[in-house]
C-alpha cells in the first residue's frame, strides 16, 4: 500500500536534482573552458612579457633582474656573458667618492679602483667587439666620473704667468686616470665602428670633454690631449664641430677672460691637425689662422703656449707660403711695446717665419717689418737689442736683407752705426760692428750713401734746432718788452 502511494507521488525532486546536476556539469564545463582560455591568455601575456623583459635587459642593462654580480672576475664567466659583466662593473663605477677626505670610504675606493683596472684590462683585448649597450655604459660611466665643474679662478693673473705658481693636482687622480685610460682604450679599439659609436660620443659629450681642458691638473690635460686627438682621427663626422668648439674656446680666452689652462694642449693637437690639411686650403682653415691663431699673440699669458702657437703658424705657411705676409702683418699689429719678454718671443717667432718666407712675400712686408726691428735695435733692454742684431747671423735672413739692401739698409743703418760706436754694452757693440762689416762687404757705395744721408739729416736737425732756439729767444724778447711796457704804464 505504502509503495503504491509513493509510486503515485510526482518525481520532481529527482528531475530537479538531475537539472541541478546538469547545470553544475554545464557550469563546470563552462568554467573548464573559461579556465582553459584564461590559461592560454596568461601564457600569451607571459610570453610577451618575457620578450619585453629580454628587450629591456638588452636596451637598459642597468635594470635589476638577471644582471651578473660585478665582483665576479672576467675569467670566471663564459665569453657570452663577459659583456654583461662589463656593463655590471661599469654601473658599479658610477659611484663617485669624495677624495678631499682621505679617511672616508677607503674600502669602497680601493674596490672601485680594482674594478676600473679590471675593465681596463678587459678592453685591452684585441679580439673584443663591444655591443651597443656596452658602448653606452662606457660613455655613461666615463662622463659621470670625468664631467665636472671646476672651481672659479680668483687670481687676477692667468695661471702660469707668475713664476711662483705651482701646478695643482687632483686628489681623485687615482680613479680619474683609470677612467681616462678606459676612454682612450675604448676610442682606440680597432673594432669600434664610428658610425655606431657616434650616437654615444656625440656633440654634448664632446663639449663637456673640451671644457675639461681648463683643468689645473697638467696630468689631466695631457690625458685629454691624447683622447681628443684619437677622437678627431677616428670620428671624421665630428671634425668640423671640434674645430668650431675649439675656436669658440679661444675666442672667449682672447676677447673676454684671458684665463684658460689648456690653450697649449689644444694648440698642440691642432699642430698635427693642420699638417694634415689638404691643399688648397679651405676658406674655413684660413679663417682659423686669421681669426684664432693670429689674435692669440695678444694675451699677456702668451708665454704659456707660444711654442705651440709658433708651430701651428709655421705649419700653415709651409702648407701655403703666401700666408707668410698675412701672419707677419698680424705679428706687427700685436707687437708688444712695453713687455720685453713678449718682444723676445715675437723676435724668435719672426726668425722662424723669415726662414721659410718666399722672396715675393718678404718684399710685401719688409718696410714695416724693419721699422719695427729698428725699434728693437734701439731698445734699452739688452736681450731685446741682442736678439734683434742676431737676425743678421741667420744666413737665409741675411740673404733676404742683402737682396733688398737698397730698401732695408737706409732704415736700420743709423741705429746699427750708432750701436757700433757708442753702445755701452760690449756684446751689443761687437754685434753691431759685425753687422757694419757685412754692410761694407756687401755694398760699400750704399754704405757711403747712407752715411751721407745721416750727415745731411744731422745737419738738417742742427739747423732746425738752431732755428727753434732763435725763435724762442725772439719770443722771449718780445714777451719781455711787452711785460716792461705794461709795467711802465702801471707805474705812470
Amino acid at each position: 500500500m505504502l509503495k503504491q502511494i509513493l509510486a503515485k507521488l510526482p518525481r520532481k525532486s529527482s528531475k530537479s536534482n538531475q537539472n541541478c546536476s546538469d547545470r553544475s556539469n554545464a557550469t563546470a564545463s563552462a568554467d573548464l573552458s573559461n579556465n582553459g582560455s584564461f590559461t592560454n591568455t596568461c601564457n600569451v601575456i607571459s610570453s610577451r612579457l618575457n620578450v619585453v623583459k629580454k628587450m629591456s635587459s638588452s636596451i637598459f642593462p642597468t635594470s635589476n633582474g638577471d644582471m651578473i654580480q660585478p665582483h665576479l672576475s672576467f675569467k670566471d664567466v663564459q665569453n657570452s656573458e663577459k659583456q654583461r659583466l662589463l656593463i655590471s662593473k661599469l654601473n658599479l663605477c658610477l659611484i663617485v667618492y669624495d677624495f678631499n677626505d682621505q679617511d672616508k670610504d677607503n674600502v669602497e675606493k680601493d674596490q672601485k679602483r680594482q674594478v676600473l683596472t679590471e675593465i681596463l684590462d678587459f678592453l685591452g683585448s684585441d679580439s673584443i667587439k663591444l655591443t651597443e649597450p656596452a658602448m653606452s655604459a662606457i660613455c655613461k660611466t666615463c662622463g659621470h666620473n670625468l664631467f665636472r665643474e671646476f672651481p672659479p679662478k680668483y687670481s687676477n693673473s692667468p695661471r702660469g704667468e707668475a713664476e711662483d705658481d705651482d701646478p695643482w693636482f687632483d686628489p681623485a687622480w687615482s680613479h680619474i686616470q683609470l677612467v681616462y685610460e678606459i676612454l682612450l682604450r675604448f676610442v682606440s679599439l680597432s673594432s669600434l665602428d664610428p658610425k655606431v659609436a657616434k650616437q654615444y660620443i656625440d656633440h654634448p659629450f664632446l663639449l663637456k670633454l673640451l671644457n675639461l681642458f681648463d683643468s689645473e691638473d697638467p696630468r689631466e690635460r695631457d690625458c685629454l690631449k691624447s683622447v681628443l686627438h684619437r677622437i678627431y682621427g677616428k670620428f671624421m663626422v665630428h671634425r668640423s664641430f671640434i674645430r668650431m668648439a675649439v675656436s669658440n674656446i679661444i675666442y672667449q680666452f682672447v676677447y673676454e677672460t684671458e684665463k684658460h689652462n689648456g690653450i697649449a694642449e689644444l694648440l698642440e693637437i691642432f699642430g698635427s691637425v693642420i699638417s694634415g690639411f689638404a691643399l688648397p686650403l679651405k676658406k674655413e682653415h684660413k679663417m682659423f689662422l686669421s681669426r684664432v691663431l693670429i689674435p692669440l699673440h695678444k694675451p699677456k699669458s702668451i708665454g704659456n703656449y707660444h711654442h705651440q702657437l709658433t708651430y701651428c703658424v709655421v705649419q700653415f705657411i709651409e702648407k701655403e707660403p703666401k700666408l707668410a705676409s698675412v701672419v707677419i702683418n698680424g705679428l706687427l699689429k700685436y707687437w708688444p711695446v712695453t713687455s720685453s719678454q713678449k718682444q723676445l718671443m715675437f723676435l724668435s717667432e719672426l726668425e722662424e717665419l723669415l726662414e721659410i718666407i718666399r722672396t715675393d712675400e718678404f718684399e710685401k712686408i719688409m718696410v714695416l717689418l724693419f721699422n719695427r726691428v729698428r725699434s728693437c735695435l734701439d731698445s734699452y733692454h739688452i736681450q731685446v737689442a741682442e736678439r734683434a742684431h742676431f737676425l743678421w747671423n741667420n744666413e737665409h735672413i741675411h740673404h733676404l736683407i742683402m737682396s733688398n739692401r737698397h730698401v732695408i739698409m737706409p732704415i736700420v743703418f743709423s741705429s746699427i752705426q750708432h750701436n757700433s760706436k757708442n753702445h755701452w754694452n760690449r756684446t751689443i757693440l761687437n754685434l753691431a760692428q759685425n753687422v757694419m762689416n757685412k754692410f761694407h762687404e756687401a755694398d760699400e757705395q750704399l754704405v757711403v750713401t747712407c752715411q751721407c744721408k745721416i750727415e745731411e739729416d744731422q745737419s738738417a736737425t742742427t739747423v732746425m734746432a738752431e732755428r727753434r732756439r732763435l725763435t724762442w729767444e725772439h719770443l722771449e724778447t718780445v714777451a719781455g718788452g711787452g711785460f716792461q711796457h705794461a709795467v711802465g704804464n702801471v707805474l705812470t
